[in-house]
């Protein structure tokens, strides 16, 4: 067992920072201290902002989304396509795709993808709502911009089968979306690419 050595505060500090993605407890202590060093300019700065977003943000209830209001800043948005809609696995993917600027289109967050081993159902995804934003009318293309693992196409094939009775077309990235690539590690050229390539699903 490692002997603490710092106070019960910067060992909590340093315990929170590890479970950030991308940071394991080496990297976690180096921004910690960081933090720490830097406690005028970036410690209260980024406590002040962590504190706000904590009380502002919000998720979508349309789309999943998450900004500081609900409908977010993009379904508020009347510019936008509404006809098409592009369901993604998580926000960071929206935020992948909104950065590659392809397309002024409408997005659909599920949340995850189904995992049977994991334990990921379809009641643990947001697919019920995207069944019920197409069956509501408008939406005529539906883009399944899901990664391209196995967990990923599993859910792309789930959805398809659930809008089969409706009226709207369903096609998928292609070009450029390497298998078993994650849409947030793409560059914007190649997402660009893979929206403007899409297939039939």
């Amino acid at each position: 067992m490692s002997k603490s050595i710092a106070g019960p505060e910067i060992e909590r500090l340093i315990q929170l920072l590890a479970r950030v993605p991308g940071l394991g407890p080496r990297s976690a202590r180096r921004a910690a201290l960081h933090l720490i060093k830097k406690k005028e300019q970036l410690f209260a700065p980024l406590s002040a902002a962590m504190a706000e977003a904590l009380d502002r943000v919000r998720v979508c209830t349309t789309c999943g989304n998450v900004d500081t209001s609900d409908p977010c800043a993009i379904c508020s948005d009347a510019r936008r396509d509404g006809t098409t809609l592009i369901v993604v696995e998580d926000v960071s993917d929206l935020w992948a795709l909104e950065r590659a600027g392809a397309m002024n289109a409408r997005y659909h967050v599920l949340g995850g993808t189904l995992s049977p081993l994991d334990g990921i159902g379809p009641d643990d995804l947001n697919i019920k709502g995207l069944v019920s934003r197409i069956a509501g009318g408008g939406v005529s293309e539906v883009i399944l911009a899901v990664n391209a693992t196995v967990e990923g196409q599993t859910t792309a094939h789930y959805i398809t089968d659930q809008l089969a009775g409706l009226d709207v077309k369903v096609t998928r990235l292609a070009h450029g979306v390497p298998v078993g690539g994650e849409l947030d590690y793409l560059d914007e050229g190649t997402l660009a690419a893979a929206l403007k390539s899409r297939t039939m699903f």
